[in-house]
């Protein structure tokens, strides 16, 4: 439905836009990311008669892109894929609350010339990391999954891997277009 924040307005966010929310009972996100993708792979065919859309994210004298919104979409695990694009090994999940990982996460944005106004918190860092080496990589549907608890007090912790949670967040054209996880139950 129609929505309407009182917060301010860029080229990402307008205070008042058009939302679907909904939440499913007995579901985890892996049951989230398989609806998402239904949904909007549906959508997009139900709309353009293909999967395929052509997206000029500059304008029409710009580049154009080819999204292609054919299920199943990628997924990128955050804490592993930017380990992987950084070429180090980040502050353990589990620890991302103390000082020492606050310390060594400002330390690679400093590294890598990536900004991040105060507060520096550890959450703040990671997002502006992953904003600036994963979220540019999903021009395609993309679902960045496994966020560390300190991003995410809502979600359910993850089932195998401490220090994370069942979360996601689907990015199309570099925009995130979608945040869920498996709601925390206990």
């Amino acid at each position: 439905g129609r929505l309407f924040r009182n917060e301010g307005i860029d080229l990402t966010h307008n205070p008042e836009f058009t939302s679907c929310e909904f939440y499913m009972a007995y579901a985890d996100y892996f049951d989230l990311m398989d609806i998402t993708e239904k949904l909007l792979a549906g959508m997009v065919y139900s709309i353009f008669g293909s999967y395929k859309v052509k997206y000029q994210p500059n304008g029409p004298e710009g580049e154009e892109w080819e999204i292609n919104f054919e299920p199943p979409y990628r997924r990128l695990d955050m804490m592993k894929d930017l380990e992987a694009v950084l070429k180090c090994k980040l502050p353990n999940p589990e620890n991302l609350h103390t000082e020492e990982s606050r310390k060594a996460l400002s330390d690679l944005c400093e590294k890598h010339e990536v900004e991040c106004t105060p507060p520096r918190t550890a959450a703040r860092l990671l997002d502006k990391l992953v904003g600036e080496f994963l979220e540019e990589q999903c021009i395609a549907p993309t679902f960045i999954i496994n966020h560390p608890k300190v991003m995410s007090p809502l979600a359910k912790y993850h089932r195998s891997i401490p220090g994370l949670t069942e979360r996601f967040e689907l990015f199309v054209a570099k925009k995130e277009i979608c945040n869920a996880y498996t709601e925390l139950n206990d």
